[in-house]
């Protein structure tokens, strides 16, 4: 039996970021593909697109980010699982306020899903928009994300999805 390769290096504390990962990744393209958005995510680019961010790392094109987003074999929920488990621990008993925020991003057109004319507070207005709910925590003077979900206007729900106000999903999170 042929041993897999190894992922490909990248960015030295990006590599030992993205190693407490790697066993949810089941094939190596997948892991190189988390590795090189995280190389993107912090580099000085503009605008974080993946044609962008398959540019600044090396890639052809973007096909592969693309796919490791859309169609790859890992899974959202144990990836925010296995983040949370490290900030968890990284804390070592210190204690963590929770901050609870809604923001909110303009928009064109609403071929994005969940985006729709809602108040966007750091507009201070109505706009057509999405809007996400984020819960922080604060740490020593430094901000952490903990999760977020988008909010679901109903005027946009989905089939089997269930419409839950702001303060429904803030509550939520605090209690998660």
């Amino acid at each position: 039996m042929i041993a897999p390769r190894e992922a490909r290096p990248t960015v030295k504390f990006v590599d030992e970021y993205c190693e407490d990962y790697r066993k949810l990744f089941p094939e190596v393209r997948s892991f190189e593909a988390f590795k090189q958005l995280h190389v993107g995510i912090v580099s000085e680019i503009k605008r974080k697109t993946l044609p962008a961010i398959a540019k600044v790392v090396g890639l052809e094109n973007s096909q592969s980010l693309h796919h490791f987003l859309a169609e790859s074999p890992w899974q959202a929920e144990a990836l925010r699982e296995q983040r949370l488990q490290l900030i968890l621990r990284s804390l070592q008993g210190r204690k963590i306020q929770l901050i609870i925020d809604e923001t909110g991003d303009r928009k064109k057109g609403r071929k994005t899903d969940y985006v729709s004319r809602q108040y966007i507070g750091n507009l201070g207005k109505i706009e057509n928009g999405i809007v996400a709910v984020t819960a922080y925590g604060l740490i020593e003077g430094m901000t952490v994300m903990l999760a977020f979900e988008i909010y679901k206007p109903k005027s946009r729900l989905k089939p089997g999805d269930i419409y839950r106000s702001k303060p429904e999903i803030a509550a939520q999170m605090i209690r998660d």
